[in-house]
């Protein structure tokens, strides 16, 4: 039984995955390299659970006893003392690899590990310790104290008892969990990613505007947010991140990131933590969307 876990990683991710963990009673360390980045992730929690109390969701008791079971720190380790280390940090195959070899030495061969990739082979992660059976993927989506969905990613040596207790672990905090096997993009990416970088590329080849494709999508279409707001949303480099992962897996050129998107990332121009992608945000999240490329 999963009671104690570390999240890796105090991002947006991390520090949701932690809010959710904690509200289902778990005991909970939220490391990151610098006491600025934990400090920034649990306000993110703190800001969410005092919204929460003020629309009467929850009570201000029940608020400080989730803040009660988050430890922030700097240190890996506290991994020593987990049933399960959940990483959560930079969508990047090297450092995730370093990560996952250094937690294998700290923790005992009980513990754990799952990846939040959106795109990574968990085979090629796990591969990188010495418990293979006992690494999974966990998927959640943004913003994931309301995203209902866990994608749970099975590596090739992934054990039915570790499959198991993560599908129980991710009931327990409210998700749906989904089996999906480990194929580049898994279910949700590799679907969605096409279809953002078509928006783009509606943009790229002068189809229509910004604020017009997003429109569509949202008049035509019923999504509750334009492509191109969700890829701002997501992170443009996040994105053309998962598209090369895709596009380098499968060898198809429908994967091919457009020319639009290299571009913007190049530029620095990431989505919301930029503070400009397709659209520009001012200090309170405003919008306005970008005219000219």
């Amino acid at each position: 039984m999963v009671q104690r876990i570390m999240v890796v990683g105090a991002g947006q991710m991390g520090s949701g995955i932690a809010q959710v963990a904690a509200q289902a009673g778990l005991q909970v360390y939220l490391q990151d390299l610098e006491p600025m980045f934990v400090n920034r992730g649990l306000g993110v929690i703190v800001r969410n659970l005092t919204r929460d109390v003020a629309r009467g969701r929850r009570t201000e008791e029940e608020k400080a006893a989730i803040l009660g079971r988050i430890t922030g720190t700097t240190d890996l380790a506290p991994a020593a003392e987990c049933d399960l280390v959940i990483e959560a940090i930079v969508e990047n195959l090297e450092a995730k690899q370093k990560l996952f070899r250094e937690l294998d030495e700290i923790c005992p061969d009980a513990t754990l590990f799952a990846s939040n990739t959106s795109s990574l082979p968990i085979t090629q992660l796990a591969a990188a310790t010495r418990r293979p059976d006992r690494f999974i993927g966990m998927h959640f989506m943004n913003p994931v104290p309301v995203m209902q969905l866990v994608e749970v990613i099975l590596g090739i040596a992934t054990s039915d008892e570790t499959f198991a207790t993560i599908k129980g672990l991710a009931e327990a905090m409210g998700k749906t969990p989904v089996e999906v096997r480990d194929f580049p993009g898994f279910v949700s990416n590799r679907v969605l990613l096409p279809m953002l970088n078509e928006a783009i590329f509606c943009v790229y080849e002068g189809i229509a505007g910004v604020e017009e494709v997003d429109t569509v999508m949202k008049l035509g279409m019923n999504h509750p947010m334009g492509p191109l707001a969700l890829a701002d949303f997501i992170g443009l480099d996040t994105c053309l991140s998962i598209l090369n992962v895709l596009y380098e897996g499968f060898r198809d050129p429908k994967y091919r990131p457009c020319p639009l998107l290299v571009q913007m990332v190049q530029a620095g121009y990431y989505g919301r933590k930029s503070g400009r992608g397709f659209y520009v945000y001012d200090a309170e999240g405003n919008a306005t969307p970008v005219k000219r490329f």
